[in-house]
């Protein structure tokens, strides 16, 4: 095989990994922005499509782990009843079919900023939530 079939080879794989990655990562996106957009606009069926069935959230409260079931958690959305949150993706890493994100939350009404750390597994074909641990800092004054 003479050297420029080569690199034409090793060009495809580039690029076919490349629109793998590109697809997965726009995958993991659409996870997030269901989370996000589904809790500031009220749309429990978004969440839901967003977290996998047994996902629990994690905090600290008071020098003790907190810990919240997900059901319980989107049952405090009631749909159509928009929250005063505005979301954003700060960063995502991914492998195969793993992933962790980091997502802010504002909360002008608490004067809050909420920051998730989230773990995402790609089960039966789909980017799931499984994990959420959260945390907040009160606005600076």
């Amino acid at each position: 095989m003479n050297n420029s079939k080569i690199i034409l080879l090793v060009l495809c794989t580039f690029a076919f990994l490349n629109i793998n990655a590109q697809t997965e990562y726009e995958s993991i996106t659409a996870t997030l922005n269901d989370y996000i957009e589904g809790t500031a606009n009220g749309e429990p069926d978004r969440i839901s499509r967003a977290f996998h069935p047994e996902l629990n959230l994690y905090t600290i409260a008071n020098d003790s782990l907190r810990t919240w079931a997900g059901k319980d958690y989107i049952s405090n959305f009631t749909e159509g009843k928009k929250n005063n949150r505005l979301g954003r993706i700060v960063s995502i890493d991914y492998e195969n079919d793993a992933a962790v994100a980091k997502i802010e939350i504002l909360m002008p009404g608490l004067e809050r900023i909420y920051t998730d750390y989230l773990l995402l597994l790609k089960y039966q074909g789909m980017w799931k939530i499984i994990h959420k641990s959260y945390t907040y800092v009160d606005y600076p004054k």
